[in-house]
């Protein structure tokens, strides 16, 4: 006796059954392949750089972020003559709808001043790298990136600015 197929169901829907449709497997694949490009984020953070005869300059920071991500900036000041009052300063552009948890170290003074998150460190000496590293998270919020400067001063005196752009995708 011949199995019978249920009521509504062709020949044509049985013929079709037998064959996969590839499309599902190539976009995943496409969308596998763009993640480990990187084009999502999570690629190694970049350096930044700027150096005169006063001193050099690194900022260390993704340069592609998603939503809810937490991430880790790390500064270097390495001066080439003495410095009275080490002020590292972040424009409010960049931590704009970011939630900031940790600065290590801690600054001995925190100030506000046109348009810059002030931390001061006090005295840095020649060729003695100093480091700082803050550690964030984006909010929610935030879209398509931000974007602003990392300065090294001495007390108010402009020594060296890096330029940072981050891309936040959601």
């Amino acid at each position: 006796m011949e199995a019978q197929a249920p009521d509504g169901i062709t020949q044509e829907h049985e013929s079709n059954s037998r064959r996969a449709n590839p499309w599902p497997l190539i976009l995943l694949a496409v969308l596998l392949g763009a993640g480990l490009t990187g084009l999502f984020g999570g690629q190694p953070a970049i350096v930044r750089q700027a150096s005169n005869d006063l001193v050099s300059l690194s900022v260390r920071t993704p340069e592609t972020l998603r939503n809810g991500m937490a991430f880790e900036t790390i500064v270097e000041v390495t001066p080439h003559r003495p410095i009275d009052d080490l002020v590292i300063a972040v424009s409010d552009g960049l931590w704009r709808e970011m939630t900031i948890n940790t600065m290590i170290p801690a600054a001995g003074d925190e100030s506000h001043k046109s348009g810059f998150h002030r931390f001061s460190f006090g005295e840095a000496e020649p060729g003695e790298t100093f480091r700082f590293k803050v550690d964030g998270q984006i909010n929610p919020p935030l879209f398509a990136g931000t974007s602003g400067a990392v300065l090294a001063l001495d007390g108010e005196r402009r020594l060296a600015a890096v330029p940072v752009r981050i891309k936040v995708l959601p």
